[in-house]
């Protein structure tokens, strides 16, 4: 299987049986998978604290570096589709309405090569 060829239906389905089996679901609310998935999160920013860009491009080159933080990014994932899925959330939908959102936010004639914060203090990147 591959990004290619893989739905997010798939994905949340593999997440769900992982809980499932495990009887996991009475601890999986929305405030727990929030938590878990900033913890994750901090553990993925871990592998590039305190560096320079060039460092972390080469933290990235290296294949034991880039597994361990690819697993960092799978929990990641893991906790937003386990989160989507108590929340019903359909992670197509949810998207491309805050893309959209996102477009009128920032658009591409003030926004291009441009990263700093908006008015709202959020990121424009």
């Amino acid at each position: 299987m591959s990004d290619e060829n893989t739905t997010i239906a798939e994905l949340k389905q593999v997440v769900d049986r992982f809980v499932s089996e495990r009887e996991w679901h009475t601890f999986h609310n929305p405030k727990n998978l929030a938590m878990s998935l900033s913890i994750e999160a901090a553990e993925l920013m871990e592998h590039f604290q305190w560096l320079t860009q060039d460092e972390a491009d080469a933290v990235i080159g290296q294949a034991e570096n880039r597994d361990e933080i690819g697993e960092e990014i799978a929990d990641c994932l893991a906790y937003l589709l386990s989160l989507a899925n108590v929340m019903n959330l359909d992670l197509d939908q949810t998207l491309r309405q805050k893309m959209v959102k996102n477009a009128a936010k920032y658009p591409v004639e003030t926004s291009r090569g441009v990263a700093r914060p908006n008015p709202s203090g959020e990121s424009s990147v």
